[in-house]
Order: structure tokens, then sequence, then C-alpha cells
């Protein structure tokens, strides 16, 4: 800092220069280094100097805006693969153009790996993050999709987490922790299908599984502005709903009437034989790769991610869990709820 200052002042080059060739100075140039900076009293233009600057970059860091450490599907990432994405946005229009006629599913999934970078950037910017469905439509018609660009921001071992924990790690301790619940009927009911081969009515085993974190982990209280605490009930249906065979998903679509944030639409005869899977976000239903419960969770978790969208307010513990949990990710930068780090611990141990 000091070389700096003597650099940029009138006579310091010279002061330089000297010290630089006699390892020191002359009896005048300590005169005149002495009006930069005096030993004695710490006076001098030096001295002023460094101080103006010390002042300046800590105003300068006043200013900058803090960043929270917040992790979670809303956080600015970069993708787990380097590969060979797009960059100019003239080359990403032309991908996307052709996407929306081609009808060759291959294409398809390789121009969305190579428009990533710039879909992560749509989904981030305000004022168009609410097109990403009309620009990138094939999520609307093609499974697999979430799944792929999951798979390209977090990695295939990360991805495959849930499914590869769930059915042996966290599901019997889920369980377990559910018998110390009071028992409800609903709790009780969603336990005895958790245990189940084969279910005849209600949810499947696994789904049953899921549901229970619910109740394990309800909805915290919103305070005084919003509504009051929903039960665990109200709560598992903000998480997965059914409709019969029979009713247009379409007319399902119409009567949501307002924005909400992705869940499960289950088709089907009855809840134990779904025939068709759904993530529905922002009045669209996407179809899910998978035709089993497990997975169909799997990929509404990871739509949270893949479209940088928040967690339900009811079903932030929830979700929280599994992220922290069973994904372990933005472990260390997650705001949790006091009961999630506490189950964390229990299934964890």
């Amino acid at each position: 800092m000091i070389e700096e200052i003597l650099k940029t002042s009138p006579g310091g080059e010279k002061i330089i220069n000297e010290y630089t060739r006699t390892k020191g100075l002359s009896d005048t140039r300590r005169r005149d280094m002495e009006h930069y900076y005096n030993a004695e009293d710490g006076s001098g233009y030096l001295a002023w100097r460094i101080k103006t600057l010390q002042k300046e970059a800590s105003e300068e860091r006043m200013k900058r805006p803090r960043q929270p450490q917040t992790g979670g599907p809303t956080a600015d990432r970069q993708s787990y693969k380097e590969d060979c994405y797009l960059t100019e946005d003239r080359h990403c229009q032309e991908a996307i153009a052709l996407m929306k006629h081609t009808a060759d599913e291959a294409v398809v999934k390789e121009k969305m790996k190579l428009t990533l970078a710039y879909r992560q950037k749509l989904l981030h910017d305000p004022k168009k993050s609410a097109d990403i469905l009309s620009v990138f439509s094939r999520f609307l018609d093609i499974p697999g999709l979430i799944n792929q660009d999951f798979g390209l921001l977090f990695g295939d071992a990360t991805s495959a987490k849930l499914l590869e924990k769930w059915s042996t790690n966290i599901k019997p301790k889920v369980i377990a922790q559910s018998r110390g619940l009071t028992q409800t009927s609903e709790l009780q009911d969603l336990i005895q299908n958790a245990e189940a081969t084969e279910v005849e009515e209600g949810w499947d085993s696994d789904m049953s599984s899921i549901l229970m974190l619910v109740h394990l982990l309800p909805p915290s209280s919103q305070g005084r502005k919003r509504p009051g605490k929903i039960s665990a009930k109200q709560a598992c249906d903000r998480l997965v709903k059914f409709i019969k065979t029979s009713n247009s998903i379409q007319g399902h679509l119409d009567s949501i009437g307002e924005r909400l944030q992705p869940y499960q639409l289950a088709v089907g005869p009855n809840k134990s034989r779904i025939h068709s899977w759904f993530i529905v976000i922002d009045q669209h239903a996407l179809p899910c790769k998978a035709s089993n419960s497990l997975a169909c969770v799997d990929e509404l978790f990871k739509a949270h991610f893949v479209f940088g969208t928040s967690y339900y307010q009811e079903l932030t513990n929830v979700f929280s869990f599994l992220q922290t949990t069973v994904y372990d990710i933005d472990v260390e930068t997650t705001k949790v709820n006091p009961r999630v780090s506490e189950l964390r611990a229990r299934i964890l141990q």
C-alpha cells in the first residue's frame, strides 16, 4: 500500500528509486519522507492516505448487500457437470425452436442438456421465470426431463439417494418413530398400509410412509398475520391429490384457481391402484416418468430444484428433512425447524 501511494504522489518515485538502489535514504530524502510519514507521531500524508483508503474500503463493504446463507431449491447454483453447454443466446434460441417442433425425444433430451445453463438463468430472472414452461414446453409431454436436469445439477449419485435409501434404511425408522405419536385414525391407517405388502384401500406402502413424515413433521404455525396452523391430514392433501380416472385432469387444473407450489396428482380407480402420476405446477400437469409412488415423490422433490420454486409452506419441514437427511443437499446452509433437526438426528443415528 505504501509503495502504491508513493508511486501516485509527487516526488514519491524518486524516494522509491533511491531506496531500491541504496537500501536506505539520504538526509534530504529522509526529510522528504517525513512529509509522507512521521514515525514519532504517526502524522503525514502517508498516514492520512492509508486512513482514507481504509475508511473507503470499510464503507464499500457496508454498501454490499449481505448474502444470507440459505440453501434449498431457490438457491442459484452451477451445474454439477461441466458439459459443452450453449453459451450464446442465438444458439440457445435455435435449440429451443428445434425442441418445440421435433418428434425425436432423443434430440429433445440432448438439446435440453445443452440449454441447462440458459434455463437456470431464466429461472432466476424474476421477469422471465414465470414463462419457463412456455419456453421449454417439452416438460409438459416428455417424461424424464426433470430427472435429467436434476442429475445435471447435482450428479447421478445424489439423484439416486431417495430410491436407494428409503425402503431399506429410512422407511423402517419412520414407521418406528410414528408409533410414538398420538395415534389418530389417519395415522393408524398410514402405519398399517406402510407395513403391508399389498394394500386394498388407501395409499400404497411407500406413499403411506412418505405421508407419515407429515405427521412426524407437522406444519409450523404461520403467525398472527396468516391463517392458523392446519392439521397433518390437511397438509397431506397439499403433497398429493387423488382424482378418479373418469374425472378430467384439465378440469382439476381449472379448479385450482390460484398459483400453487408443486404437488403430486395421482389418477386411478382408487388410491391403491394408480394408473398415472403427474406433478402439478403453475396449473400444468407434467407427466412423471415412473409408475410407482416413491419414484414419483422423488420427481416431485426434484421439481422444486429444477424449477427454482420454494417448498409449500405447510410442507417445508417435510421437504427440508428429505433435502438434508436423504439427499444431503445444502446441509450446512439450510435453516431448518428444530423438529427437523431432531428427527434427522434420530434417523441417522
